[in-house]
């Protein structure tokens, strides 16, 4: 039997890919590159990864007439929701500041180009660096035999914002907390937080993007993302971070606060949602888990939709309904919201100049994802949510897995 553990490092596994692929950290790419920036004030606040190392950021400094604004983006990277696990995570870049890259190479909505991203290329652009499993989120801590297990997401968040603050983020007149991924996540959580620490007059907006990961029946009709949360959230000492009147409405289940589809409609502050439709981690972790699929009847069809019989293409297609359903108030309701929900099998789309802005990214009604976040971010239009069709119907995907007869994908998850 495949553990919780388990599907953390399975997690990782693919979103290694997607951060491959969307949050670029190595060499060649066309970027720029930033030196990290270790938070030497974190340990005063109590403040570290899971292996007890200082957090890290990456700040790129806007200039001309960008020098006041703000963008902060969240790294993604999955969770740990039991000591094993976190213990395996501790010794590698996603718990710890000592095994991570100290440069990173910014693209996409972190480009510093113009003509690559026209509206957000002289902001003031930083990257939290995820070390602690939990979204940001967490604040206890365990002892691991002679050793001490940091769960401290919460702190870091704070000893970030606190070290950027005089760096000039308290003069911030714009801003904007994104996030891909468990990153994504991140923004649901932290959005209200961000704006009270800022000028009560900045136009502070929050962008997640493939964040929105749903409380999904997998194909076996269990609920295996949600209890994987109820065991984090419990673990890493979450609950008392989620948002108040988000945990007294869903009383006696307070970890489902950690779904944004619950947070959503508590949150203040304007939100754009950026998002897949057949989310390819969702797909893999959410609709179809390993504990799930047993007998890997899915499996062909997990690495090339095409091979998929019509039975899981009514699955996948089950799941898109219901991600556009959990939606719907949003939809419906929200005058100052905003969202692109394409049907690619994809995971994190703002990061990687491909999808970002560039003549072959993907489109709704003709629109880039780069182009729709900026209307709704500077209000070039009334009404910015883009809905776009169902699978197969889109030519413009870039697709992590195969998903055409005629189209490559980006990548693979068969690593």
């Amino acid at each position: 039997m495949k553990t919780p553990g388990l599907l953390d490092l399975m997690a990782v596994m693919v979103l290694l890919v997607c951060v491959a692929s969307s949050l670029p950290l190595v060499s060649g790419d066309t970027g720029q590159r930033v030196s990290m920036t270790l938070v030497r004030g974190a340990a005063a606040l109590g403040a570290f990864c899971l292996d007890g190392s200082l957090p890290a950021y990456h700040l790129d400094k806007g200039f001309g007439a960008g020098s006041n604004y703000w963008l902060l983006q969240f790294e993604g990277g999955g969770w740990c929701n039991d000591i094993a696990s976190c213990v395996d995570r501790s010794k590698t870049r996603r718990g710890s500041t000592r095994f991570m890259s100290k440069t990173a190479v910014f693209t996409g909505i972190l480009s510093n180009n113009a003509s690559l991203n026209p509206d957000f290329y002289n902001w003031n652009k930083v990257r939290l660096r995820y070390c602690d499993g939990a979204s940001f989120a967490g604040d206890t801590q365990i002892r691991n035999g002679a050793s001490m297990l940091y769960f401290r997401g919460q702190r870091i968040w704070k000893a970030i914002i606190l070290d950027l603050l005089p760096k000039g983020l308290a003069k911030a007149r714009r801003a904007l907390l994104t996030g891909c991924s468990a990153g994504g996540l991140s923004t649901f959580l932290h959005c209200d937080s961000f704006t009270s620490y800022l000028p009560r007059t900045a136009n502070v907006k929050c962008m997640s993007d493939a964040g929105f990961f749903l409380d999904a029946i997998d194909v076996a009709s269990n609920r295996t993302m949600r209890s994987f949360y109820t065991k984090l959230v419990s673990l890493q000492g979450v609950q008392k971070n989620l948002d108040p009147n988000c945990t007294r409405a869903f009383y006696p289940e307070p970890s489902l606060c950690f779904f944004p589809q619950y947070a959503l409609r508590f949150i203040r502050t304007p939100m754009f949602i950026l998002n897949s439709a057949y989310d390819v981690f969702q797909f893999h972790h959410g609709l179809v888990p390993p504990s799930a699929d047993r007998t890997g009847r899915w499996n062909r069809c997990k690495l090339n939709v095409t091979a998929c019989n019509p039975h899981q293409l009514d699955a996948l297609q089950g799941f898109r309904t219901d991600m556009l359903g959990a939606l719907m108030n949003f939809i419906r309701n929200s005058t100052r919201g905003g969202m692109f929900i394409n049907p690619c099998f994809d995971h994190c789309q703002s990061a990687l100049q491909e999808t970002w802005l560039s003549p072959t990214s993907p489109r709704i009604h003709n629109k880039t994802i780069a182009r729709t976040v900026g209307d709704w971010y500077f209000g070039r239009r009334k009404e910015v949510k883009e809905i776009g069709c169902s699978y197969p119907c889109d030519k413009t995907c870039h697709n992590l897995i195969s998903a055409s007869t005629t189209t490559d994908s980006l990548g693979n998850l068969d690593i």
